[in-house]
């Protein structure tokens, strides 16, 4: 069959529709122009000729709705993107044509709608770029806020701390009369508590403008810092007092008096050249703590746990507590460390000793529940112990009072010891006390050299009669104690001395 025009048809689609795919009949003209038959002819040739020339002109003209139909295309897309689902699920009919062509692709061969706009089925990256760079926001603010804070408290504890210059200044006047340091990293720290009857005190008793060393340590720090050592110097002991500048300028004359009338008289110099006079140890820091900066501690701990035979009454102290095991908040604290005569024999040595059970036990606490690395817990610590603390410059920086902490918390319990400088009633006066000798002089040889000393809750009587001095007034080393080589070991076994460690606790 013919057309009109004289070409021959090619067979018809049995169907008699068109191929879906686009794919030419069979008979319909080759892209070359010629029959799909293979035949050609010159009418054939010329009218694909033509066609080419007439498709080459047509071309422009053709371009312009294909790239319409493309940014109509790109637009769709667009809009598809914008009202996808949240979680990421394709629409119905996206889903159904991604499912048909197994590759995630859409049936018109773009590229799929997924998540990274490859067909690879994940989330756009544009999605992610604002979640992304609001959590970044969020997390440099918290930085920043921490930061802050973190500033701020260290600046708080830092400007509680006291620095006593002046104690520094005064001591350089003497430095070519005391002792030199014996042995490299030991550490010797005057502890002074403070009767100081002001700041809140008043109640303790009456406030004459003064203060005295209620109760003085020395702590012991031993080069490797695996054992620490406090010594309590009775207040009541008859010492030499070396002549001292006071406070306003003046001086006062050598004396041989109460260990506690150099701090009353002239403040922590004076008071530590007499310890140096007396124990021939070089004393490298020295801390002063009152009455109020007791309490906080004891209250920032949550309080220390005691075992008392028998119920306390005492108004002086203002004490009332009945027998048995409890746990004492500050208040309570300070008066069970202070009273005298309502506890035992109202010694002074007995309500040394209960002061030193009283510490090593706030030691232990401190330890066992993992204060120094808990900072919620260090916090109201540093915070007390820094607010009534006063010290020399070499410890009035919170760093350097944590390395001092820390380096006491690597110590076993076992190893953190107290005692009282070996004592008795003065000769003079009962209510005064001297040193016993020759025990004194081998303890306080013990820590000049950093040697290992042992204590114990009862000890032997060691040392029957004092060692008397020239001037036949006991209680004061010799020049040769004093001086006595770093390397000198005691010529006669060192007692053990009586004392207490932080691992036995107020109830044992």
């Amino acid at each position: 069959m013919t057309d009109s025009a004289g070409t021959p048809e090619g067979p018809e689609d049995p169907s008699g529709r068109e191929r879906a795919d686009g794919a030419p009949r069979a008979g319909d003209p080759a892209p070359g122009g010629a029959p799909s038959g293979g035949g050609s002819s010159k009418a054939g040739a010329s009218d694909a000729a033509a066609e080419e020339a007439h498709s080459e002109d047509a071309a422009p003209e053709d371009a312009a709705p294909q790239d319409a139909a493309a940014q109509d295309a790109a637009a769709q897309d667009a809009a598809a993107q914008d009202t996808a689902p949240s979680d990421g699920a394709l629409p119905d009919g996206a889903a159904a044509t991604a499912s048909s062509t197994g590759d995630g692709s859409r049936g018109d061969g773009a590229p799929g709608d997924g998540p990274t706009g490859d067909g690879s089925g994940s989330a756009p990256h544009g999605r992610w770029r604002p979640w992304l760079r609001r959590t970044a926001l969020v997390t440099s603010v918290a930085v920043l806020v921490a930061a802050g804070a973190s500033w701020m408290i260290y600046q708080k504890l830092e400007g509680n701390i006291t620095t006593d210059t002046g104690t520094a200044e005064e001591l350089k006047r003497y430095e070519a009369e005391r002792p030199a340091p014996m042995v490299h990293d030991a550490r010797n720290v005057l502890l002074i508590g403070s009767d100081n009857r002001g700041d809140g005190n008043s109640k303790y008793g009456r406030d004459n403008g003064t203060q005295r060393s209620d109760t003085t340590i020395l702590l012991h720090l031993a080069a490797d810092r695996k054992s620490a050592t406090g010594v309590s110097i009775p207040r009541d002991l008859m010492v030499d007092v070396p002549a001292c500048r006071k406070p306003d300028g003046s001086r006062t004359k050598p004396q041989f008096a109460q260990f506690n009338s150099a701090f009353e008289v002239a403040g922590p110099a004076c008071t530590i050249r007499t310890v140096e006079n007396l124990t021939g140890i070089r004393v490298d820091h020295h801390m002063i703590v009152d009455f109020t900066g007791f309490k906080r501690m004891v209250n920032a701990v949550h309080g220390v746990e005691v075992c008392l035979k028998d119920p306390v009454d005492d108004r002086e102290a203002h004490l009332k507590l009945p027998a048995g095991r409890q746990k004492l908040n500050g208040e309570q604290a300070l008066g069970y460390v202070r009273a005298r005569y309502s506890i035992g024999n109202g010694s002074d040595t007995e309500r040394m000793d209960r002061q030193q059970q009283f510490l090593g036990a706030l030691v232990k606490k401190v330890q066992s529940n993992g204060v120094l690395l808990n900072p919620a817990r260090l916090y109201p610590v540093l915070d007390a112990a820094t607010s009534s603390l006063t010290t020399d410059s070499g410890l009035d920086s919170l760093r350097e009072l944590y390395d001092l902490a820390r380096s006491l918390r690597k110590i076993p319990t076992d190893r953190v010891q107290f005692l009282t400088v070996p004592r008795r009633a003065y000769s003079l006066n009962a209510n005064r006390d001297e040193l016993v000798q020759p025990d004194a002089a081998q303890l306080f040889n013990l820590l000049r050299n950093d040697l290992p000393v042992s204590v114990a809750p009862k000890r032997r009587e060691a040392g029957a009669t004092p060692t008397p001095r020239p001037d036949n007034r006991p209680g004061t080393m010799t020049g040769d104690q004093r001086t006595a080589s770093p390397s000198a070991e005691p010529t006669d076994p060192a007692p053990t001395y009586r004392g207490t460690t932080a691992a036995n606790g107020m109830c044992g």
